[in-house]
């Protein structure tokens, strides 16, 4: 919705961020816009991120906590397009629930390089990613013994991914914060990731100049 101007009606090209400020670029209007950190919650298959945002979910949080798997089934894995759609649109939600005054917690596990290379990137004050990792064996366990997954291929995949989260700090241009969940329970995980995301709003929020009503 944002990206409708509300003066001329325009709804193609980029609008300019001036402050807490959006212009037109066609009638040259502006309007309020509140730019807020957008949050990814990353990780590998099994590692816990779905456990995580539940327990999120169950707690009185000040935003709002979304799956990115609810658009997986639009994308192809194999188009570079598709991938990078599905990355916008995901952008573009956000974007829109943050001028309720609340911020964006995704959970996703591919894809992270093309945020920053998203065309509405910068809407978002600043975008902080976090992945779980554990060890190994313990992520065996979870995807073994918690969801029951048989399929060997996959969870040499995931301990693959797991390794890579551990051993770097950045995919792409996105950089990561990471946490070893190993001997965590998932409340305690939440617990962590609530602080984690009121930690850095606190820093990262530009209000909109309007009144509360």
């Amino acid at each position: 919705m944002i990206e409708i101007c509300i003066h001329c009606g325009n709804q193609k090209g980029k609008k300019e961020m001036i402050g807490n400020k959006i212009r037109c670029p066609k009638c040259g209007a502006e309007w309020e816009f509140r730019s807020m950190p957008l949050f990814i919650l990353t990780g590998c298959s099994g590692v816990g991120k779905t456990t995580t945002a539940i327990e999120i979910m169950r707690k009185k949080v000040d935003f709002v906590v979304l799956d990115a798997d609810i658009f997986s089934c639009f994308v192809d894995w194999e188009n570079e397009k598709s991938c990078n759609d599905w990355v916008e649109t995901m952008v573009n939600i956000s974007r829109d629930i943050m001028q309720s005054g609340k911020p964006v917690l995704w959970t996703m596990a591919g894809c992270l390089d093309r945020f920053p290379k998203a065309s509405g990137s910068s809407y978002f004050s600043q975008i902080y990613c976090l992945a779980l990792v554990c060890e190994n064996e313990a992520l065996r366990k979870r995807m073994q013994e918690g969801r029951k997954i048989t399929n060997e291929n996959w969870i040499n995949s995931s301990c693959d991914y797991n390794r890579y989260f551990m051993e770097h700090d950045r995919i792409g241009d996105l950089e990561y914060e990471k946490i070893d969940i190993t001997e965590m329970e998932p409340k305690e995980v939440a617990g962590y990731l609530v602080e984690w995301v009121r930690q850095r709003c606190a820093v990262g929020f530009i209000p909109a100049s309007v009144e509360e009503g």
